[in-house]
């Protein structure tokens, strides 16, 4: 029997391949830049014009926006990953808010009273994560109520919002496998979690993403039922009659995105967590016992270690770890703090995992 050589020209070619002209930044981004004052701005950072926009000020405490084209962008429209407010919760015909998504990125508005705070405050540091689905969203009839799809079965992403009826339903979500982790922001009232459905846990537990306690045990929100390859489902109680929701939902895809969990060891020697490409964004969270959803990345921290925190369930500023927390590495990351936030004894954590690029491309800094 004839063996390949031990070389990472020798690994399965990804699903997203840039051999084939097709490069992970194509779907999932990062950049930063810095405020300069009370007007609105274009940013033409990205190679693709982005669906799910997710920034947030690095300097001062003002809280995270998303929006996404499905929903549509404009005024009043963000939502907030640390609120339970609803849709416009940060009141930006106040502020500032993104007014159009772009075929290399997007453009904010400042129209208001105060000052640019969710984009372009003068001096302020930012960030933006951002997603392709793709675009105009669609009518999904595939669960027991219909949907607004915008899918983008390649990199297994898609934006769902649906209304809920105070019965179980099942809700059509556009990809071509089941997801592994569903973010549910409800969008007509305030008071109500976010909340989490991630593979690692199952159907019978979820996450509270504006919270940082401990894993939920609680079948009724997704009636004990996990996601298929059409639909995901919803328990009625935890979707009221006539509520409205957006759903962002995701799959693994080999190369580009990883969804799962570890267990930590305590010792800044932590464990190695391989996901198949070298991590542009790692967001994990413990489960076992409280703990904050930690966000890192590569526009932030430009080299092979991770230390600038961003946390998705606090509109605190960027917080600068007096540790290395990752090592970035060419096939995944590794733990490099006892710090209970990333690397308790025996601690259980799960993440989310978006490439730079896949390892059989990836090289050394």
């Amino acid at each position: 029997m004839a063996y390949l050589p031990l070389s990472t020209a020798n690994l399965p070619d990804p699903a997203i391949d840039p051999a084939q002209g097709s490069s992970p930044v194509d779907y999932f981004d990062v950049f930063t830049w810095t405020g300069t004052g009370n007007t609105g701005r274009s940013f033409t950072d990205l190679s693709f014009q982005p669906d799910l926009v997710w920034a947030k000020d690095r300097t001062n405490a003002y809280g995270h926006v998303l929006f996404d084209s499905v929903r549509g962008a404009g005024a009043n429209k963000e939502l907030g990953s640390q609120s339970t407010g609803a849709e416009g919760y940060a009141s930006t015909s106040t502020y500032d808010y993104l007014s159009s998504f772009d075929s290399n990125g997007f453009t904010s508005t400042y129209s208001g009273s105060n000052f640019a705070a969710y984009f372009n405050n003068s001096g302020d540091s930012y960030v933006a994560w951002n997603w392709k689905a793709n675009g105009s969203a669609t009518l999904n009839d595939e669960g027991s109520i219909d949907s607004q799809v915008s899918a983008n079965t390649a990199a297994g992403f898609s934006i769902v919002t649906f209304t809920g009826t105070g019965s179980n339903e099942t809700v059509g979500h556009g990809l071509s496998s089941a997801p592994d982790c569903i973010l549910f922001l409800r969008r007509d009232t305030s008071g109500s979690d976010h909340k989490v459905y991630h593979s690692a846990l199952g159907a019978t537990k979820n996450l509270r993403f504006n919270n940082s306690d401990a894993v939920r045990t609680d079948s009724t929100f997704f009636d004990d039922t996990e996601p298929t390859l059409n639909v995901f489902t919803v328990g009625g109680s935890r979707f009221a009659s006539s509520s409205t929701h957006v759903a962002y939902c995701f799959h693994n895809v080999e190369g580009f995105s990883k969804f799962s969990s570890y267990v930590g060891n305590g010792n800044a020697d932590g464990p190695f967590v391989y996901t198949g490409f070298r991590p542009a964004f790692i967001m994990s969270k413990r489960t076992d016992s409280t703990g904050d959803w930690h966000m890192y990345d590569v526009a932030r921290d430009e080299y092979n270690v991770a230390y600038k925190a961003i946390w998705a369930n606090y509109s605190s500023a960027e917080y600068l770890s007096y540790n290395n927390v990752w090592d970035i590495l060419s096939n995944g990351f590794k733990a490099r703090t006892s710090s209970v936030i990333t690397n308790a004894s025996g601690g259980t954590y799960i993440y989310m995992a978006f490439a730079e690029n896949p390892f059989k491309y990836s090289n050394a800094r």
